[in-house]
């Protein structure tokens, strides 16, 4: 699947009650672990170009298939994807390891778990790398009614929460066709279509921009959801006012060096307070949309080696 020589074959280790799958680059107990945190809906491939690339600067390189995801374990119980759980998971594999702390790099929602891994388990934590999702301030009222105040019925993180099992039902019905809509990039700049985005995109016949990755790379991701499904992925969304109580009293600022990458032309904005809750930050920017590590390898390669040089090994 991963088809570089320097990346093992994936082996499902057991941690926090699930059975994760979990690919790896580099030499295991050598130091320098970084685990490397993929989105929604994504899957461990997400991170191909990038695992050859830190192990062969010393690290060891580990990737999990999020619960939910691939041939992860796939909880029935929708609270079993909160963030407790999640960031729960990366301490486990820590632990499994050996690793008292790591290097943490996520994309989108993995962006997500780990700004809440260094909020939750700040000694486990020794950096952050994050792309595409800057962190995400508490709000005043729960996320979910935040956004649908903001976006309203129809934003897909309303939507999954309002309409349980709707969007499932025709992302399972339709993967390839949603997955080879999604990601895209060149983006013409349209407003966006009446409806749930993602159900839209699952129903469009034709799609947008340009391809991210080959039809053989599109494959693995295709065939990964046609046996797991979407729901268990889309039970991260489901939880996000349970995160929101989580998160209730836990100190909000980010006390690790951290490093955000940001696509230009992604949807998602930049933050104007990232330097308020992530005090020793970095960032850069790229010349490219959502799917940052895909669309860019090479250069969100040297902007994350270049960094970590400059932090000082690991």
């Amino acid at each position: 699947m991963l088809d570089s020589a320097e990346i093992q074959t994936p082996r499902l280790i057991s941690v926090n009650g699930v059975q994760l799958e979990v690919f790896e680059a580099g030499r295991e107990n050598a130091g320098n672990p970084i685990i490397l945190c993929h989105g929604w809906p994504e899957h461990a491939f997400s991170w191909r170009h990038q695992m050859p690339a830190l192990a062969a600067a010393g690290y060891h390189v580990i990737v999990p298939n999020q619960r939910g995801h691939g041939n992860s374990s796939r909880p029935g119980e929708v609270t079993e994807y909160d963030i407790e759980h999640l960031a729960g998971d990366l301490v486990a594999l820590l632990d499994h390891y050996g690793y008292e702390e790591a290097v943490l790099v996520g994309h989108d929602w993995g962006a997500n778990v780990v700004w809440s891994t260094a909020l939750l388990h700040p000694k486990r934590v020794k950096k952050v790398i994050n792309l595409a999702l800057p962190y995400q301030q508490r709000t005043e009222i729960p996320w979910i009614a935040f956004m649908e105040a903001v976006f309203g019925d129809d934003n897909y993180f309303v939507h999954f929460n309002r309409q349980p099992g709707v969007a499932d039902a025709v992302l399972n019905e339709n993967s390839a066709r949603f997955l080879r809509n999604l990601f895209r990039k060149n983006l013409p700049q349209v407003p966006p279509e009446p409806g749930m985005m993602m159900i839209n995109l699952a129903q469009a016949e034709t799609p947008s921009g340009d391809p991210v990755m080959t039809e053989a790379e599109l494959a693995v991701f295709v065939s990964a959801f046609e046996t797991s499904g979407f729901t268990g992925s889309i039970n991260w969304y489901r939880n996000l006012d349970r995160n929101w109580q989580i998160l209730a009293d836990v100190d909000p600022i980010i006390r690790k060096p951290a490093l955000m990458i940001y696509g230009d032309r992604d949807v998602i904005p930049k933050s104007a307070s990232l330097a308020e809750f992530v005090p020793d930050l970095d960032v850069v920017s790229l010349d490219c949309g959502h799917w940052i590590q895909q669309e860019m390898p090479e250069e969100t390669n040297r902007a994350i080696l270049n960094w970590l040089a400059g932090q000082g090994r690991g």
